[in-house]
């Protein structure tokens, strides 16, 4: 495996964490972000020095996504993958959500990811070489009754990145979205998730889809090891998909939908002008 120059946001738990502890035992290199240096730090006591870089970095603001790039270029050289992994979910019938919360799941999930991009790319355009890999979810291609905003929140990082992959494939850079299905990280916890605004009856359909998924934390079907290895292969590929899905749960959620948009598709016009049928 060529040696690379990773930059990992959200690194400090979950995905972020296993990917960092993967491509350190790899021998590559890592600059990795958290909102407090010293969970980095504690998560990982025995990284190497010559290979990882702890960074604080308030990935909201423009001055410290800018700042920790140009340290991880001058500590290392170059940037040649980057991960956007932070995020958080956010549950509850759309009525229900303030919001401001809704607001704040869309800053994590998509205004930081573009962030991050827009900082990098001139390091990628400047190599001519690059791959952007945005974590999205499967919520976002296929979402589920009581995750309304985070499956909006999702499907625009999909839609982000099948866009930008085409308007800078030409400048040798990849881009991949990656949604994951459920895997043993640290997403269900109150550090991760939020429930905003008070339930409402009338919703007592939605609610059930909260205590479901709240009742797998840490019995989750997917390992995170194995995504951190998948996720690496794809940023090794020569031509690396512009979606993937991770875990049998995301595959079966995906074959599910497209089976219904071919259903609704065929159905619904005539495939000769696409025309809506009069009957």
């Amino acid at each position: 495996m060529e040696k690379k120059v990773w930059f990992i946001t959200g690194a400090s738990k979950g995905l972020g964490l296993a990917l960092v502890k993967r491509l350190l035992a790899e021998d590559q290199l890592v600059a990795a972000t958290s909102r407090v240096l010293e969970t980095l730090e504690e998560a990982l006591p025995d990284a190497p020095a010559d290979q990882f870089l702890p960074l604080e970095v308030n990935l909201s603001d423009e001055a410290s996504v800018a700042s920790s790039l140009l340290t991880t270029y001058e500590v290392f050289g170059r940037i040649d993958v980057v991960v956007n992994n932070a995020g958080h979910g956010i549950g509850g019938a759309i009525e229900e959500l303030p919001l401001e919360e809704i607001r704040a799941n869309f800053e994590g999930n998509i205004f930081v990811p573009i962030l991050v991009i827009q900082k990098v790319m001139p390091y990628l355009r400047r190599q001519r070489s690059g791959h952007i890999i945005n974590i999205s979810s499967i919520a976002g291609f296929a979402g589920v009754v009581g995750w309304s905003a985070y499956a909006v929140a999702k499907n625009a990082v999909i839609g982000l990145s099948e866009v930008l992959a085409r308007e800078v494939r030409p400048l040798g850079i990849h881009v991949t979205a990656v949604a994951p299905g459920a895997f043993r990280t640290q997403f269900l916890t109150s550090e991760s998730l939020v429930f905003g605004g008070a339930t409402r009856e009338d919703y007592e359909d939605v609610h059930p889809s909260h205590t479901k998924y709240l009742s797998i934390d840490g019995k989750q079907i997917g390992d995170p090891v194995k995504a951190a290895a998948a996720v690496i292969a794809v940023a090794d590929s020569p031509e690396p998909p512009t979606l993937l899905f991770l875990g049998s749960d995301a595959y079966n959620r995906a074959t599910a939908k497209m089976r219904h948009l071919d259903r609704l598709i065929s159905d619904a016009f005539d495939p000769r002008d696409c025309r809506v049928p009069t009957t």
